[in-house]
């Protein structure tokens, strides 16, 4: 599906973007693993070419402009392009509100806001004006990993939710303007995603609510139709499909991806 395709995917040392780069990866593409980690980019890249697969590892910091363009470049000087680009990293703490500090609101959205600004606007800057994508009308495609908490705020998560309510209405205003450059650019809304940032969360959310972590994850699965909690696959499955193909007339959207844990 993505054979010939260069792709490049944020905070891909684990979780969440380790699973795209894979995915990503497995359709075809070759990915730039990157990471503000450089040990877990490189074994997410090494662990795509055990598999038979092309990725390059690169380091990147998202609140740094300078890393991002650094990540830009040496795609376009090794590949001549990108295709596609998954802005995924992020960050949360958990904090009830009126105990939120300054520090808790800017860390969130340093990485989570300003983060996916930076990365999605850097690599449009370039992409707008290269050749269209072999046997596509599109130039490329744009994808930022989001959350249900862009839907429905969530308690103690008042400044996450609000930094990934901010990436919608970037993606949105993004898509209308980047459409005339034939780009993309859509989202993607996990829900509960087992991953170690999610067991971070877990052990907070048992902590401020007095009750076990055991409680706070059947509490997670009393909330999903679907009955068991997300994978980072699953959602891997929705960036390929935004990423291929098939998404081609899809632009300005949010997928959710929760196993019906909100539905619109």
């Amino acid at each position: 599906m993505l054979e010939g395709r260069i792709a490049l995917v944020t905070g891909a040392g684990s979780g969440i973007g380790a699973a795209i780069a894979q995915r990503l990866a497995r359709e075809g593409a070759k990915v730039w693993v990157t990471d503000r980690d450089p040990a877990a980019a490189e074994r997410v890249a090494k662990a795509i070419a055990a598999e038979g697969g092309r990725a390059r590892a690169q380091p990147v910091d998202v609140t740094r402009r300078a890393d991002l363009e650094a990540a830009r470049d040496a795609a376009y000087a090794e590949d001549g392009r990108v295709d596609i680009v998954v802005a995924n990293a992020g960050v949360s703490t958990m904090r009830p509100f009126l105990d939120l500090t300054d520090e808790d609101w800017d860390f969130n959205f340093t990485v989570n806001a300003k983060g996916v600004f930076y990365t999605l606007q850097t690599f449009a800057r370039r992409m707008k004006d290269q050749p269209l994508m072999a046997g596509s009308e599109l130039r490329g495609k744009l994808i930022a990993t989001a959350s249900m908490a862009a839907r429905q705020a969530a308690p103690l998560l008042a400044h996450y939710s609000a930094s990934k309510f901010a990436v919608l209405g970037l993606v949105q205003a993004a898509a209308k303007e980047l459409a005339p450059f034939k780009l993309t650019v859509n989202a993607v809304n996990p829900g509960f995603v087992r991953t170690s940032m999610q067991e971070r969360e877990v052990r907070w959310e048992a902590e401020l609510r007095g009750i076990t972590p055991e409680e706070v994850i059947a509490d997670y699965l009393r909330q999903t139709p679907l009955g068991r909690l997300e994978t980072p696959e699953d959602v891997a499955g929705v960036v390929a499909f935004l990423a291929g193909p098939d998404a081609d007339f899809i632009t300005g959207e949010a997928i959710e991806a929760n196993g019906g844990a909100w539905i619109f």
